[in-house]
């Protein structure tokens, strides 16, 4: 059966290369500030800047099997030196923009026979103490914290899972993987010796999304090549 799934941030990273993924087998419904990179892509585009706009829902089905919310941050620098405002926007995006999201299609994805999933993004920097990620950490802690809330509160009608990632090689991080240097750096810090890879979180958010984890909710999901567990 072909599922309604909303992918929000869609179109870069993680998120377009799950749209790549998924578009010949599901209705797709893309919501970012540009479609450029879906062209060639079956996929409807819905404008959408999470921090300004609200998402216009009349161009998604009355059902909606899943949602993705996909737009993060990286802002890693030492604790002195980040600014209130800059934690405020790293909370914007990564939690304020979900709670609307999830908002504004509540009643579609409560319309299904069958319980709906919702997939969030957090960092193993929450569970993991590291430094400079204070920013990022508290505001993809409190990610976390809204996904198993929100387990509860919707159970039976909706899952929620996340999936807290290690670094991956995506345009968000590629400040941190400009050359080779840094990505050997970067590489040599997780046990597997390597970053991870945008179709492998993607692989994973199709399973939250699919049939197979339909007994999962309220699970934070550690992809990190080890970084969190093992001491290398």
């Amino acid at each position: 059966m072909k599922k309604n799934i909303l992918i929000v941030g869609g179109t870069s990273g993680i998120g377009l290369e799950l749209v790549k993924q998924m578009h010949q087998d599901h209705n797709l419904f893309v919501a970012n500030r540009s479609k450029e990179s879906l062209n060639g892509l079956s996929a409807t585009h819905i404008p959408y800047d999470v921090e300004i706009d609200e998402l216009e829902v009349s161009s998604l089905p009355e059902i909606l099997h899943g949602m993705v919310y996909c737009p993060g941050t990286i802002n890693l620098r030492p604790f002195k030196a980040i600014k209130p405002e800059v934690f405020l926007k790293d909370f914007s995006i990564n939690v304020m923009g979900a709670i609307k999201t999830v908002q504004a299609v509540l009643g579609r994805l409560q319309h299904n026979e069958t319980p709906s999933s919702v997939v969030f993004f957090s960092t193993v920097a929450v569970q993991t103490g590291m430094p400079f990620h204070s920013s990022v950490a508290t505001a993809k802690g409190a990610l976390e914290g809204l996904s198993r809330s929100l387990a509860a509160e919707l159970a039976p009608k909706i899952r929620f899972n996340v999936i807290a990632p290690s670094l991956v090689d995506t345009p968000l991080a590629e400040k941190f993987l400009n050359n080779d240097t840094k990505k050997s750096n970067a590489a040599a810090r997780h046990p597997l010796q390597r970053v991870g890879r945008a179709e492998e979180i993607a692989q994973t958010t199709q399973f939250l999304l699919s049939d197979q984890s339909s007994w999962m909710t309220a699970q934070t999901l550690t992809l990190d090549g080890g970084i969190g567990s093992i001491k290398s």
